[in-house]
């Protein structure tokens, strides 16, 4: 069943998380929306760790590494 996401775009949010401008926040929207039309759930985590990778806070490795963390088996 899909499920809306929470977008806020007066506060410049996705699920709480707070991006840098509009046109960043429709990107990830974007994004995440097409993936949820097959079965993607986003999380508040996963959100974060996007905008991390984008602001170069993470490295790809780091990345992978925390997202194998969240979501591996």
């Amino acid at each position: 069943m899909y499920t809306p996401l929470d977008i806020n775009r007066e506060n410049l949010t996705i699920l709480g998380i707070e991006f840098p401008d509009l046109k960043s926040l429709e990107s990830a929207a974007n994004a995440i929306g097409s993936n949820m039309f097959e079965g993607f759930e986003p999380t508040s985590e996963l959100v974060q760790l996007y905008i991390d990778l984008k602001n170069n806070l993470i490295s790809d490795s780091d990345f992978l590494a925390q997202l194998y963390s969240l979501y591996g088996k």
